[in-house]
């Protein structure tokens, strides 16, 4: 386990992700800091950064995802007010990020994480990993046990993760985030190419599901924040490919076309997803 680990994080280095060493809630506040300060070119004062962590620190899972793609404000030491934005949407590459391991976090009992993946300092992917041979549902048994033992320890920054990600090297799943009782093992997904074909190994997931600009385009496209029923629903690979070949036609051509899918396979999402990117890009 601690082999996969050292590789992947090793592998996530090659696509672009900083290594830094985060043992705590205390470093990774001063992280937050300096990438945020880094991300919008700004030098944020003592009681400026406690104004942000006290927003950051607000809602639940659902209510973080919506303050993660908003920008906050907070009163400039001079009087002014100030904005901060945590992540860039629309030019998804244009974010920092960094990868750490072992983050150690204590609330109800005391938990380390494997691989955290921070983007503008706040934790957004999280990995569990098992050793090969171990079933994928301990992984993602774990990953409900961090949610009500820790997760929510300090300013409850581990409640803006986005996507979690469960491997044993062998087999690799993602799925969005939710409170636990909203979780469902069912609705975690293998990714696959455009021919259907599923990446399982771990390596060949990171490399097209982690690579930095692909997971941030994941984040901030292809997450559907679902107001009726307040839960975060990541698209399937077909979906993903679908909205994309839609939005590649409308904008860049003047042909016809048609996505054609089964009964139960998201149809709707697929449809709701192509409408909210159309009618968000430049005219």
């Amino acid at each position: 386990e601690l082999e996969l680990e050292n590789n992947l994080i090793a592998q996530l280095q090659t696509l672009g992700y900083e290594k830094v060493r985060i043992d705590d809630e205390e470093a990774l506040l001063i992280n937050l800091k300096k990438q945020l300060e880094k991300h919008n070119k700004t030098l944020l004062s003592d009681l400026e950064f406690r104004q942000v962590l006290n927003k950051l620190a607000k809602g639940n899972i659902f209510d973080k995802a919506k303050i993660l793609r908003d920008r906050i404000d907070y009163i400039k030491d001079d009087g002014e007010v100030g904005y901060i934005e945590l992540i860039n949407q629309i030019q998804w590459c244009k974010n920092q990020y960094q990868v750490t391991h072992q983050v150690t976090m204590t609330d109800k009992y005391t938990n380390r994480y494997d691989v955290t993946l921070l983007v503008n300092g706040l934790p957004l992917g999280q990995i569990e990993l098992k050793r090969r041979g171990l079933e994928m549902k301990e992984a993602f048994n774990q990953t409900n046990r961090y949610h009500r033992h820790s997760f929510s320890a300090g300013y409850g920054l581990f409640g803006y993760i986005q996507m979690f990600v469960i491997s044993n090297g062998v087999n690799t799943k993602y799925y969005a985030n939710n409170p636990v009782n909203k979780r469902d093992f069912k609705q975690t997904f293998f990714w696959a190419d455009k021919d259907n074909k599923k990446i399982t190994q771990l390596s060949e997931f990171a490399k097209v599901f982690l690579e930095k600009c692909q997971l941030s385009k994941m984040i901030t496209k292809y997450i559907v924040l679902n107001e009726s029923e307040n839960m975060l629903m990541a698209l399937r690979p077909y979906q993903y490919y679908a909205v994309e070949a839609i939005v590649e036609q409308v904008l860049n051509t003047e042909k016809y076309g048609y996505i054609w899918h089964t009964t139960g396979s998201g149809k709707t999402l697929t449809s709701f997803k192509t409408a909210q990117i159309l009618t968000q890009s430049p005219k």
